[in-house]
């Protein structure tokens, strides 16, 4: 092999499209089955941008670099920016008015403000993901402080314990970064 990532139409980029297509139409086909359904074309424009935003990130950064670590780094960084995202626009995760809840758009930027600063290179996409761990740990710790928090339905423990999934999730993704920039070396 010449030393370049060949990226066709292979069974997992197939399954990749495939699942995002059925994921978008489903809301069209509940339309025309339930009355409750009502999307318009702007709802269908930014969950076509979510949906297929992090496919082509994954697919862009797939050929430029060809590790699985660092693949696996970038599907679960993706992964994780997307259901973070998804979660707060369907119901936010302390509720739908609690304005702690735009505070999670917040980490997603801080970390794609990392990955641009460490011009995607292993070793500084490691620190970064490490970096929204830590601020996903302390935005927990606001949370379980905020007196806005104690009266959701689902408790500061459910939203902790969310906090707490994406932040090892988060870890998960610098882990692996971490990994593909000591396979480079």
């Amino acid at each position: 092999m010449d030393g370049k990532v060949r990226i066709g139409w292979n069974g997992w980029r197939a399954a990749r499209w495939g699942m995002a297509t059925a994921l978008l139409l489903t809301p069209a086909v509940m339309m025309q089955v339930r009355d409750d359904w009502h999307w318009g074309p702007a709802a269908f424009l930014l969950a076509g941008v979510m949906i297929f935003g992090p496919i082509l990130a994954y697919e862009r950064t797939a050929r430029l670099w060809p590790s699985l670590a660092y693949r696996g780094g970038v599907a679960t960084a993706l992964v994780v920016s997307f259901l973070l995202v998804w979660i707060n626009l369907a119901v936010g995760i302390l509720g739908e008015d609690n304005p702690i809840n735009f505070s999670f758009f917040l980490l997603v930027m801080a970390s794609a403000v990392g990955a641009f600063a460490a011009r995607l290179r292993p070793d500084g996409m490691a620190r970064a993901m490490f970096g929204t761990a830590v601020m996903q740990g302390l935005l927990a710790l606001a949370i379980a402080t905020a007196p806005s928090a104690a009266n959701e339905p689902r408790g500061t423990a459910g939203a902790l314990v969310l906090c707490g999934f994406f932040a090892a999730m988060w870890l998960v993704a610098a882990a692996l970064f971490h990994r593909a920039s000591r396979e480079g070396r």
